[in-house]
């Protein structure tokens, strides 16, 4: 390789990397945000995000594309009503975030977001019969290990957990085959939804049940930062596009994990959410799966690159 090409290559690599650990990071500190937000309703804050991250999306698509190659691709039917189960599925994941994240649950969000990624491989084999290897099988059988300790104990099923890393698997596997720029997936997933949200933040602020009803006299600063909710969803998301396109997928896997260990950390030392030397154990068992799903996509991505490498 050329000097001039290593070092670009280099460079975008950095540049890659440092987009995925701020999009991480960004994730990961977001509850301090949702609940800055109260005493506004989860439910009120869930319609104002579903509306104002259309319209966020909405003016950056209309930056970088034209009119008519933004409505091209909803000719097609299938890919229509593909993006809006999408749509209904990453809303569903979005609300219940935001309601545990408000109701003193971050850190069974965390939970959910550590065992996504092994979700995700479930419904890879049982939807389109994925293979597992073995480093997968050890890691799917301590995640499961993980929950079952917190069920044993508690006496009850983690349900906030399980519904995200669900909600977010079944999403996922809803668009596997999409190739549409991430702004474009994002304002298709949102647009069909944001009439009615608009139509319910209208009522309740009409009613006296929004948002702005909510806030004090010395609150009314809550209102423009619930403003930002839009910006704050598709900002990330941008950031994570970038870095999808720059670094390799084991390397952008790897970061995800940042997330909700800050988020863990807040939720515990912030929040000071109780956290039960239990809760300790399962999180431990949870982590020593990832460290095994990790290490085999690392030896899955270095036999891939060394196969590519040959083949030049």
């Amino acid at each position: 390789m050329e000097p001039q090409l290593a070092t670009d290559s280099l460079k975008q690599y950095k540049e890659g990397l440092a987009s995925a650990v701020i999009c991480s990071i960004w994730w990961g500190i977001m509850p301090i945000y949702w609940q800055w937000l109260r005493p506004i309703e989860s439910s009120v804050i869930i319609f104002y995000r579903i509306l104002l991250v259309a319209v966020v999306c909405l003016i950056a698509a209309l930056f970088k594309f034209s009119f008519k190659e933004i409505i091209a691709p909803l000719k097609d039917r299938r890919l229509l009503l593909t993006y809006i189960a999408a749509g209904i599925l990453i809303t569903a994941n979005w609300s219940i975030y935001i309601w545990a994240v408000n109701a003193d649950y971050v850190i069974q969000t965390c939970i959910g977001y550590y065992i996504e990624p092994l979700m995700v491989c479930i419904f890879g084999v049982i939807i389109f019969k994925d293979k597992l290897n073995k480093y997968k099988k050890i890691a799917l059988a301590l995640a499961a290990a993980g929950v079952a300790v917190i069920i044993i104990y508690f006496r009850q099923v983690p349900l906030i957990a399980l519904s995200l890393a669900v909600t977010f698997s079944v999403y996922a596997a809803v668009k596997k085959g999409l190739n549409k720029p991430p702004i474009l997936s994002l304002l298709y997933e949102t647009i069909f939804l944001a009439p009615f949200a608009l139509a319910v933040v209208i009522y309740l602020e009409a009613t006296g049940q929004g948002a702005l009803a909510s806030l004090g006299e010395g609150e009314m600063y809550k209102y423009g930062l619930l403003m930002l909710c839009g910006l704050f969803t598709a900002f990330p998301l941008g950031m994570f596009a970038n870095a999808a396109n720059k670094i390799n997928l084991f390397a952008l896997g790897l970061t995800e994990y940042i997330s909700p260990t800050i988020s863990l950390i807040i939720g515990i030392f912030l929040f000071k959410e109780p956290f039960e030397y239990v809760q300790l154990i399962a999180f431990a068992i949870i982590w020593i799966g990832l460290a095994f799903f990790s290490y085999g996509e690392f030896k899955y991505y270095r036999i891939s690159k060394e196969s590519s490498d040959g083949g030049k």
